[in-house]
């Protein structure tokens, strides 16, 4: 029942509180608080995601004019600057990590079914990295280079429904490819990748572990043709070949064959050129597939732009570290309301819509079925369907 809820109470009655319990536990996280709990901190934070708050003060602000609206939504401890400040100071940030995790685990088995653009059964991931700037006065803690600082966002997508299934924050400076060293790959799955992410030993275990992986060739990559295949060339391919690895440092890393793919993208009038350890699938898929690979980039763009992921409102590692995995948290959220709800809206409408009707007492599909919320945004770009409009 939504009657006399308001749609941010409707909204958090997705979040599973037991789970979010078990996760505060694991790490003591509410050890000798005796007011503002861990769930008090984490209500604040979407609330501050999703009306785009600009600070810890217009926090407490906006809702302290709420008023007794707030312990209905489940916030009941006092917000204040100072006691938010110290949460996101203090509170490890692997609680909501691990929450994130939760969320996400439940938005995959949503989305199983999600088309993505290749018509394939095996599961398709897009892997990638991203920095986020900070200020080296303020954040000294970060800086990569010598004017610079940033955090950098090392993300695996699921491209069925744009899901992360891992996140990893480092400092800016940690080369890409170490994230081959985090994930355990799935044997069948296939990972997209860029360039950055070749080293062939790491390459290798992938392989070893039954998973494919698909990535461009670097130019000067020394190899060995063994094999030509037919092609299709009005399919763009230009050719299909087996090959071994020649230099003796990657041979020794690779010592398998390899797939590579010449292909050249009529859109663009480049040519590209593919390596990948699967045999099987036509080298017009293995094109596809890589096309694809621009969802993730896509992501990033998506939540800097809508999330609170660039101003934040803490200076320390532990505070960044909580508010960008809170700011995944709503991301997800959103991805389940939208997906149990059936709303057919896209994510950016969505919210667009609930930044400003938080605190009004109407069902969700009722204020986004409302005539007068239409929003719009630049089509120049391509756009996921989960964020389309």
């Amino acid at each position: 029942m939504t009657q006399g809820k308001t749609i941010f109470s409707q909204l958090t009655s997705f979040l599973p509180k037991k789970e979010f319990d078990k996760c505060v536990k694991r790490y003591d996280g509410n050890y000798w608080i005796k007011s503002f709990s861990c769930w008090d901190q984490f209500l604040c934070m979407p609330f501050a995601q999703l009306t785009y708050r600009e600070s810890l003060r217009d926090i407490q602000a906006c809702l302290r004019a709420m008023g007794k609206k707030l312990y209905h939504v489940g916030i009941r401890g006092k917000v204040s600057k100072s006691t938010l400040a110290h949460a996101n100071d203090n509170r490890d940030w692997r609680i909501y990590r691990d929450f994130a995790s939760i969320l996400i685990k439940e938005a995959r088995e949503l989305y199983i079914d999600e088309p993505f653009g290749v018509d394939l059964k095996e599961t398709v991931y897009a892997l990638d990295a991203s920095i986020i700037s900070l200020c080296l006065s303020v954040f000294p803690w970060a800086q990569y280079q010598q004017a610079k600082g940033g955090v950098k966002l090392h993300t695996l997508i699921d491209l069925r429904g744009n899901i992360p299934v891992f996140i990893a924050i480092t400092e800016a400076k940690r080369s890409d490819v170490h994230a081959l060293d985090w994930i355990v790959p799935e044997a069948g799955a296939i990972y997209v990748m860029d360039r950055g992410y070749i080293d062939f030993a790491r390459l290798y275990a992938m392989t070893q572990a039954f998973a494919f992986f698909v990535t461009r060739a670097k130019k000067d990559m020394a190899y060995r043709r063994l094999y030509s295949h037919p092609v299709d060339k009005t399919t763009d391919v230009r050719s299909d070949q087996t090959i071994k690895l020649t230099d003796r440092d990657s041979a020794k890393n690779y010592p398998e064959k390899l797939r590579r793919i010449r292909y050249f993208d009529a859109d663009n009038k480049r040519f590209f050129t593919f390596l990948t350890n699967n045999f099987s699938l036509p080298a017009h898929t293995i094109a596809e597939l890589y096309r694809n690979r621009w969802q993730v980039e896509l992501f990033f763009k998506w939540i800097k732009q809508h999330l609170r992921i660039k101003a934040f409102y803490g200076t320390s590692p532990n505070a960044v570290k909580t508010q960008i995995w809170i700011a995944i948290s709503v991301y997800v959220l959103v991805a389940i309301v939208r997906k149990k709800l059936k709303i057919e809206k896209s994510l950016y409408t969505i919210l667009q819509v609930l930044s400003v009707s938080l605190f009004e007492k109407t069902p969700i599909l009722s204020a986004l079925e409302h005539p007068g919320y239409s929003y719009e945004e630049d089509h120049s770009h391509k756009q996921l369907e989960l964020f389309s409009y």
